[in-house]
């Protein structure tokens, strides 16, 4: 079975068991968003709702980050792992909205990425989830799930997004990122399927009878 067979599959399947993708960072506003993301950074989406959903009640937006200053963003997320560097990246980047964008997040790539703390992946989050623009944001998990569903041999995640985006086509791109985020957290996870007990798995290599170990991005 090669790629493009493959994927279909892939697609079929996972239409079919998430007809609907809301997105799982509880947000206000784009900004909010933005700032989610960038706070997801090596930890759970459910670790940052957490912690989040306090905030957001009385501040979401720049201006209000810029004002309680780097130290009090601290003790706000502090629960949050790497909280110093994140609350640094939500002080700068609220700035830099203010001074350079009337303080709203940017409809672009370029000026996303040039953002403290936004990368190509958070950038394209926002594109896709709020923009509209089709993007497919691509972490170390759909880089793992992705060599392990055999779509991509790259060995870090800008191969890994051109090659998801060769095989999908592009209007399911937004929807399909968050598909297999879903996907792997339920069915595919790092220490149970190893390649050999979902359905993804199971369908696209029946004849898989070894645990599959994926190279790190």
């Amino acid at each position: 079975m090669n790629q493009v067979k493959r994927a279909k599959i892939i697609l079929k399947i996972l239409n079919k068991i998430y007809p609907k993708t809301p997105i799982p960072l509880k947000h206000k506003n784009t900004f909010t968003l933005l700032v989610s993301v960038a706070l997801s950074a090596q930890t759970t989406d459910l670790n940052v709702n957490n912690v989040t959903k306090n905030i957001y009640k009385k501040y979401f937006k720049p201006i209000h980050f810029v004002k309680l200053g780097r130290k009090r963003i601290e003790i706000l997320i502090k629960r949050i792992g790497l909280f110093r560097n994140k609350a640094k990246s939500v002080y700068l980047l609220s700035k830099q909205l203010i001074e350079k964008h009337d303080g709203k997040v940017p409809k672009n790539f370029k000026d996303l990425e040039n953002l403290h703390g936004v990368g190509h992946k958070t950038a394209s989050v926002l594109m896709s989830q709020k923009f509209g623009i089709p993007a497919f944001p691509v972490d170390t998990h759909i880089h793992r799930l992705a060599q392990r569903w055999g779509l991509t041999n790259g060995k870090n995640v800008v191969q890994t997004e051109k090659d998801l985006k060769r095989l999908f086509p592009k209007k399911s791109w937004t929807k399909l990122h968050l598909q297999i985020i879903y996907y792997g957290r339920e069915y595919c996870k790092a220490r149970e399927c190893y390649g050999v007990t979902c359905k993804i798995c199971t369908t696209c290599y029946p004849g898989r009878k070894n645990p599959i170990r994926t190279k790190k991005a």
